[in-house]
């Protein structure tokens, strides 16, 4: 039992560090990768992953509330990376598509990102690159049915 609460332990600790080092450098890096602030790149990834979505649906993936989403969502259409629409099964909603332009934003800061990962990263050996992918993706599945009250899995 002591074993488990100490890695627990090193887990949040860890956790909070990772999450304030991505911070710092996002921060710190060139243009490309500021681009979008990480509300915006979430979204822009989701819509790029799964298409056109309502503003519900898309609170619900990111565990948002709807005003939030909707506040984010008018930002990202002054921008001009979003494309609103009526839903056509309720048109009282709106569905939301990105844009070329917000689709060529997202893929220069996953690009950017994914420069900065390599360079941390070059010592480490392509299984052991798969597996903190492997890891990270279990972690964030996890996190995400824990915040919907499914539980692990």
């Amino acid at each position: 039992m002591a074993d488990d609460d100490a890695a627990l332990g090193r887990i949040e600790v860890q956790v909070a560090m990772l999450m304030r080092l991505g911070e710092a450098t996002r921060r710190s890096s060139s243009r490309p990768h500021r681009a979008l602030d990480r509300a915006a790149y979430v979204i822009l990834r989701f819509l790029q992953e799964a298409g056109p979505q309502n503003v519900s649906a898309v609170a619900i993936r990111l565990n948002l509330d709807g005003s939030t989403v909707t506040r984010q969502v008018g930002a990202l259409h002054r921008d001009g990376l979003v494309a609103r629409s009526a839903d056509p099964v309720d048109g009282r909603g709106t569905v939301i598509a990105a844009t070329e332009r917000g689709l060529a934003q997202v893929d220069a800061v996953s690009r950017a990102r994914q420069e900065i990962y390599d360079d941390v990263l070059r010592d480490w050996t392509a299984p052991e690159r798969l597996g903190l992918a492997a890891v990270l993706e279990r972690l964030t599945r996890d996190m995400d049915s824990y915040l919907k009250g499914r539980g692990p899995g």
